[in-house]
């Protein structure tokens, strides 16, 4: 048995739960396997008060992944282009990954070549700042492009 101002000895389970009594504290099994097994003298609440603290702020500091996506179709005009460039390079610099697609609507899909050159120069244009996760696929009517920023 382990507690605060408590001999670290072997107790009977009656002295060791009237020795917690005596505290005011709870009688907590640490290691059940062992022999003789491993109890700890403590606060019950106040420990798992403390296990939450530490698992928020674990989970507060991990970072979350964030997708952004881009859309393009297929007729997208040069300045277009560059206004879009730009917000990928933002969200790249600022940690994201990148999901950019074409869209292909109506009859558009017959230009399926000119929404891949188009996904391919955007790749080529963020190659110092990404790298390609996946090149341009076509699923359905829209064709995808997978960008992760450089470590």
């Amino acid at each position: 048995m382990v507690g605060d101002n408590i001999n670290i000895d072997i107790y009977p389970l009656q002295r060791a739960l009237e020795i917690a009594n005596q505290k005011g504290l709870d009688l907590v099994e640490i290691s059940p396997n062992s022999d003789p097994p491993v109890c700890k003298v403590i606060d019950y609440s106040k420990f798992k008060y403390s296990q939450k603290k530490k698992q928020k702020s674990i989970k507060s500091n991990s970072q979350k992944n964030v997708l952004k996506e881009i859309r393009f179709g297929p007729n997208t005009d040069e300045h277009d282009f560059n206004f879009k460039l730009n917000h990928a390079k933002k969200f790249l610099g600022n940690g994201f990954k990148v999901k950019a697609y074409v869209h292909f609507f109506g009859r558009t899909i017959v230009f399926k070549e000119r929404g891949e050159i188009l996904l391919l120069r955007l790749a080529q244009e963020l190659e110092d700042i990404s790298n390609v996760e996946e090149l341009p696929k076509l699923e359905g009517k829209r064709m995808f492009l997978m960008l992760t920023p450089k470590k």
